[in-house]
């Protein structure tokens, strides 16, 4: 005769709903999962808003200082600029053959020794 009998006298009522119908123990779980997942949502929202206003708070003394200083840029008259000052800058220069290479074109006839 085994010790506990597989037919409790005293068996709870929401014991037998769960082993009739499984799904009644998943779907209270599945809600907390979801609805936590809302509940966090504003806190994490609530948590860049705040790093966003301390990124983007300017004093009004700062915004007129950046204003100030700023001048109008054209696009192409920085082009004109770089351009013009890109052709003045260098100009070719030949430099000494190594001793034993031949001109452009012509093949070497041996190896160059060093």
């Amino acid at each position: 005769m085994p010790t506990f009998s597989s037919n409790p006298l005293n068996a709870l009522s929401y014991s037998k709903i769960f082993s009739k119908n499984p799904a009644l123990f998943g779907v209270p779980f599945v809600l907390l999962i979801v609805g936590a997942s809302y509940g966090l949502q504003q806190f994490t929202q609530t948590r860049y808003e705040l790093h966003d206003q301390k990124v983007t708070a300017m004093s009004k003394e700062q915004e007129l200082g950046l204003a100030k200083n700023r001048r109008k840029i054209d696009i192409r008259e920085e082009y004109f600029k770089l351009s013009a000052s890109s052709a003045e800058d260098w100009e070719p220069k030949r430099i000494q053959r190594p001793t034993g290479l031949p001109e452009w074109g012509v093949p070497p006839p041996e190896p160059p020794t060093s």
